[in-house]
């Protein structure tokens, strides 16, 4: 199996250095991170289920994909490399928004990332990796806001976030 390591970043994305990927949510140490949410021709935003075997937050629903760069990868290749490795297909995304957060997870775990967050356009049907992704739907974006405000933990914590942080940028994107 390989280690994976994620690109330690200062509060304005500035690399410090890398860290491997566990060691760095157990420390809970600011490292970069992207989200990506894909919208079909309806405007209907792509979700996955994690899988129950991911590390932290297994069987969550949450966007299209998350995940983090390799060092010496720009933000913008890992997000393609992952969309195809996650949901089998790729296409053109854009990033609307980057924020910082800090949330524990589950079993000693913290998420503190530094997260670009891309939107794309895409009528594909996924292929999904099943060892990243258990299911996945298509869902009207006004009613996942709410859902994940009446059922906050089938959710990731990230993209509770975002849906709150930038819904607006989500709303104008999704067409």
């Amino acid at each position: 199996m390989r280690v994976e390591y994620v690109i330690l970043v200062n509060s304005n994305d500035q690399p410090l250095g890398a860290m491997e990927k566990m060691e760095a949510h157990e420390k809970g140490m600011l490292h970069r991170a992207f989200s990506i949410f894909i919208f079909n021709s309806e405007g209907k935003l792509l979700m996955q289920r994690r899988a129950e075997e991911k590390y932290h937050s297994a069987g969550k629903w949450t966007n299209t994909v998350c995940s983090h760069p390799r060092t010496g990868e720009k933000t913008i290749d890992a997000a393609h490399r992952r969309l195809e490795e996650e949901m089998g297909f790729d296409c053109d995304i854009h990033e609307i928004y980057s924020f910082t957060y800090k949330a524990h997870v589950g079993d000693g775990m913290t998420e503190h990332e530094y997260d670009h967050v891309f939107v794309g356009h895409s009528d594909d049907l996924p292929d999904p990796d099943p060892d990243e992704v258990s299911e996945w739907k298509y869902v009207d974006l006004d009613w996942v806001i709410g859902d994940v405000k009446e059922n906050p933990g089938d959710y990731t914590i990230w993209f509770a976030k975002i849906l709150d942080q930038a819904k607006h940028q989500l709303i104008q994107a999704r067409i």
